[in-house]
């Protein structure tokens, strides 16, 4: 190739459509400058090359960071928290008509048959909240609890819900929760990501990675998943015959090459990049401490039941309460297996769904218990719940009754509880008598980030980030949020 078009190729490489659409004089040009007009300059102004730079909230904060514990596959309310003594009454009963008409779901057809709760529930706590017997440990912190008994979705199907739930759309394609509050606030350590994911339960949640993605933030805010055993991100280690020192001598020289490609591009991403490769090499040596769980007290990996050498909730919990510790500004767990159909044993209400509360009991008592133990909970948001709820009406499939007890995905009803960080205890909202809509004080999922980002210093409206032409916030443009005032303290 001569010289010439050598030069021509190598300038149109480094054409973005962003740079097309912004040169271009008529026709797609003038139709970028006339959406670029409709939308706002970024609610938030940063500098690139320091993306986790501590920046204040719109207004005073009552929380500083976030563990949102994700219970993957959607647990029941009604074995949990919603305590419904009438759906008892009526188990096995068939389930009237006026509860199936212009209802979807995913598995159930024809007529099912009404299934009562499968354990017992009782009264717990100053608060006096209904707790099934499922959760012993869990009762001994329920005084911290906000219950919000009224969540509702638009969204019966996981993948879509789950979304909806971290980035306010069901569709790929949107920063979630987590990317949004670190370009939001930055992050107070500068030797680890502003945004952790822990993953348990044996399989990624089925949003994949888009439940943590930046979408069109830039890439730097997407978080990065992190691992309970072994390495805590692969490839962490230099390899053999690298020291520390020809590794740093390397990444100078790389970002070097890098800021000369932004001179000339000017793509912001590229900014991202070497900001990346700066954490990275900070990780290698902050990391491993980070996530050292060995060196936490006997009696602190007995308080959670953490499982050395595996990859366990119990595990993960812990890791939050140090990565808190340590300035992260928003850590995300997802524990995978709630799942609970009852087309087998392991998804099975009686069967299955017991191991899985074991699995979580202790663990997240012994989070928030820690967390107020080390003065941290007072400003630390802590979230658990799933991405929908589940029926009253025992699950079929085609029509015909299943040898296990299980519940269909639910839309209309769940329950999601927070603690910590401006929240206050006790309950909000309830369903109806059977647990299948919510009824009295409705939340919605975008209600939910509201409220979040309320307790972080921010009105959602103003949060934003211009994209296709409009200022997008991560409560949905084109839905209502409004914050949970019961929940405030």
């Amino acid at each position: 190739m001569e010289l010439p078009q050598e030069a021509f190729v190598a300038q149109h490489q480094h054409t973005t459509r962003r740079h097309f659409l912004r040169d271009c004089s008529t026709g797609l040009g003038a139709l970028w400058m006339t959406l670029q007009a409709q939308a706002g300059a970024p609610s938030v102004i940063r500098d690139l090359a320091q993306p986790f730079a501590e920046l204040p909230g719109q207004f005073r904060a009552k929380a500083k960071r976030v563990i949102y514990l994700h219970m993957a596959g959607a647990p029941s309310q009604l074995e949990l928290f919603d305590h419904k003594p009438e759906l008892a009454r009526f188990d096995g009963k068939t389930c009237p008509q006026k509860y199936l008409e212009g209802k979807r779901f995913a598995f159930i057809q024809g007529i099912p048959k009404l299934l009562g709760p499968r354990y017992p529930f009782a009264r717990h706590g100053q608060t006096g909240a209904w707790v099934s017997d499922r959760l012993p440990e869990f009762t001994r912190v329920v005084d911290h609890v906000c219950f919000i008994k009224s969540l509702h979705t638009d969204q019966f199907n996981h993948a879509p819900a789950q979304l909806a739930m971290h980035t306010g759309y069901s569709t790929p394609g949107y920063p979630s929760m987590g990317s949004w509050v670190t370009y939001g606030l930055g992050s107070s350590n500068e030797n680890l990501p502003g945004f952790i994911v822990l993953l348990s339960g044996g399989k990624t949640p089925d949003a994949g990675k888009s439940a943590w993605g930046s979408g069109f933030l830039p890439s730097v805010y997407q978080g990065v998943q992190c691992r309970s055993k072994g390495d805590p991100v692969l490839y962490l280690g230099n390899p053999a015959g690298v020291t520390r020192d020809l590794r740093r001598l390397s990444l100078d020289a790389l970002n070097d090459l890098n800021r000369q490609a932004h001179q000339e591009v000017g793509d912001p991403e590229t900014l991202t990049r070497i900001a990346q490769y700066e954490t990275a090499f900070k990780m290698q040596v902050s990391a491993h401490e980070a996530f050292d769980i060995a060196r936490e007290p006997e009696a602190v990996r007995a308080a959670y039941g953490v499982k050395p050498g595996e990859e366990s909730f119990a595990n993960n919990c812990l890791l939050a309460r140090r990565l808190a510790e340590r300035g992260v500004r928003y850590i995300q767990l997802f524990h995978w297996g709630w799942d609970s159909h009852g087309a087998n044993e392991k998804e099975a209400l009686d069967v299955g769904f017991r191991g899985q509360c074991v699995d979580v009991d202790r663990p997240m008592a012994a989070l928030l218990e820690d967390l107020e133990q080390r003065g941290l909970l007072e400003d630390t948001l802590v979230v658990w719940g799933g991405e929908f709820g589940r029926t009253p009406m025992k699950e079929n499939r085609g029509g015909t009754e299943m040898r296990w007890a299980g519940r269909d995905h639910n839309p209309g009803a769940f329950t999601v509880w927070m603690a910590g960080g401006g929240v206050r205890p006790g309950t909000v909202g309830a369903t109806d008598e059977l647990g299948y809509e919510a009824v009295m004080d409705r939340v919605s999922v975008h209600d939910l980030k509201a409220t979040m980002l309320h307790l972080l210093g921010f009105d959602h409206r103003r949060l934003t980030y211009p994209f296709q032409g409009l200022d997008q916030r991560v409560t949905n443009v084109t839905k209502p949020a409004e914050v949970v005032k019961a929940v405030l303290a």
